[in-house]
Formats: structure tokens, C-alpha cells, sequence
């Protein structure tokens, strides 16, 4: 997490033209759900900024839910009750307005309102979201689970996109996030329990914390291996790589899976 100077707030700004894609597309399904998180820094002309990402995952009994998901430490950094999540409202005549609204993220006591995974920085909450974004939220079953990688043969050269806000900014006016490329840069990938993260080759900046990274038919693959029987996330960004002060232009991504069983804790019966 860290202290970002504020850029134009796109609620200020005129909306931009609407973001009209097919439903199947996981690029744009995602851009549709990722969303900006943010807290300003008390009375400093700065705030804190993450990336958080919308999965439909109902509860047990059936009933429809909206999760968002981002990087533990982006909420962990928030020490206020509320953040702000980057909504979007789409307008007469197909543009698109930023509209932000409170995120309760801490209770009346201080504690935290979003589950954390008990061995990585994953953080997941349920969020009642606008009708828009609950029908855009990504299904459960795109999360890769621990067996996906191996059977759709990623590895490294292998590219996956990423969407993040990167120093707060996003793509236009209308608070939509930036879609990045890299490659896979680490192995091996799995098994899953001996290699909870795997390193992505992209610059990381702040902002772009918690947000999802994921494959796609428009990323390349090496020539030979397996094209992917459909869109699948990959796992979640949640730090870089930097040995001392100076960055490697190395993200840390943590295994989809985790999301998963973060997810399933939701439903875990409470603690005495």
C-alpha cells in the first residue's frame, strides 16, 4: 500500500463513450468488474489506492452473492471505517460516468469486515453491489483451481493480462482500469503447496495491488502447448519484486486457488 498524490477525480470529468463487448470475452467481462478501492490519508492531499475484482459466488444454500476480491494489505492499509469503491453508472447515449461510493470495511470495534486468507494476502468480502456490476461479477468457476495450470500447460513465456489502477490512474474518465500484458517469468508453477506464488515479468506500481491476473485467446502461449479449453484467472497480484529500494519490474502473483478457499471460509462456521 502505499501514498499516492490525487489525480483528477473522473467524477469531475464528462463521461466517456460506453464499453460495448461480447459477454464471452473474460477481457472485457473483467474490465467490467474490477473496480478502484480508496481511502484518503486523513487531511493529506493523498489517499490510498488498490484494485479490487467482483466474483458471483453464491452461498451454499444457493442464494445469489457478489464477492469482491483484492490484496489483503490494500483494506489492511485503510485504518478508517469506510473506503471508497469505484462504481460506474452507464448514462443516455452510451457513456459512462465514475460514480465512487462508501465501502464499509471495519466494524464498529475496528475489527476487519472482509476474510483474510489465513496464509497469503488475499482478502475477500461480500459487497452489495449495483445491479450492473453484481450481473458483471466473474463466475466462481473462472477462478483456476490447483490441477488448471498444469492441464492447460502455462509456463513460463507464457502472457497473462492484468487490470490495476497504477498510481491511482485509471484508463479514462469513467474510472475503468488499465489492462496490462506479461509474461511469466518463474518455475516451476505448481504444485500449488510448494508454490504458493509465481512471478509475472511487468512493472508494478502502486495501485495495482489486488488486482486480477488472468488468460485470455488474445495472450500469446508458447507455439506447441495446450490452448486453454476457456478464459481462466490465474491468480491475484499482490506485491512486486524489490530488493532493497530499487524495483525489478517483477510482480508476485498468489494462486487463484487461494481465492477459492478464501471464498469458502465466508461460509465457515464462526469461532466460539
Amino acid at each position: 500500500m502505499f501514498d499516492l498524490q490525487i489525480p483528477p477525480d473522473p467524477a469531475q470529468e464528462p463521461p466517456v463513450a460506453a464499453l460495448q463487448a461480447p459477454a464471452w470475452d473474460l477481457t472485457v467481462g473483467l474490465i467490467a468488474a474490477t473496480v478502484q478501492l480508496d481511502q484518503r490519508n486523513g487531511e493529506r492531499p493523498t489517499r490510498r489506492v488498490g484494485t479490487g475484482f467482483l466474483i458471483d459466488a453464491p452461498r451454499p444454500d444457493g442464494q445469489p452473492r457478489t464477492v469482491l476480491v483484492t490484496a489483503h494489505h490494500v483494506l489492511n492499509g485503510m485504518p478508517d471505517p469506510d473506503a471508497r469503491i469505484g462504481w460506474r453508472v452507464e448514462m443516455p447515449g452510451g457513456g459512462w460516468k465514475f460514480a465512487p461510493e462508501p465501502l464499509r470495511i471495519r466494524h464498529e470495534n475496528g475489527d476487519a469486515a472482509w476474510v483474510r486468507h489465513p496464509e497469503r494476502d488475499i482478502a475477500v468480502m461480500e459487497v452489495s453491489a449495483p445491479p450492473t456490476f453484481a450481473r458483471a461479477a466473474i463466475p466462481l468457476g473462472w477462478l483456476a483451481d490447483g490441477a488448471a495450470l498444469d492441464a492447460w500447460q502455462v509456463g513460463p513465456g507464457d502472457e497473462l493480462l492484468t487490470l490495476g489502477y497504477p498510481h491511482g490512474y485509471s484508463s479514462n474518465t469513467a474510472g475503468f482500469p488499465i489492462l496490462r500484458v506479461g509474461r511469466v517469468s518463474s518455475w516451476p508453477l505448481t504444485p500449488i503447496e510448494s508454490f504458493p506464488v509465481f512471478l509475472l515479468d511487468f512493472p508494478v506500481f502502486p495501485g495495482n495491488s489486488g488486482g486480477p491476473v488472468f488468460w485470455t485467446p488474445s495472450a500469446r502461449k508458447l507455439p506447441g502447448s495446450v490452448q486453454p479449453a476457456h478464459p481462466f484467472i490465474a491468480g491475484v497480484l499482490v506485491s512486486e519484486v524489490r530488493p532493497g529500494d530499487d524495483p525489478v519490474g517483477i510482480g508476485i502473483v498468489a494462486h487463484a486457488v487461494y481465492v477459492r478457499e478464501a471464498i469458502a471460509l465466508l461460509d465457515a462456521p464462526a469461532g466460539p
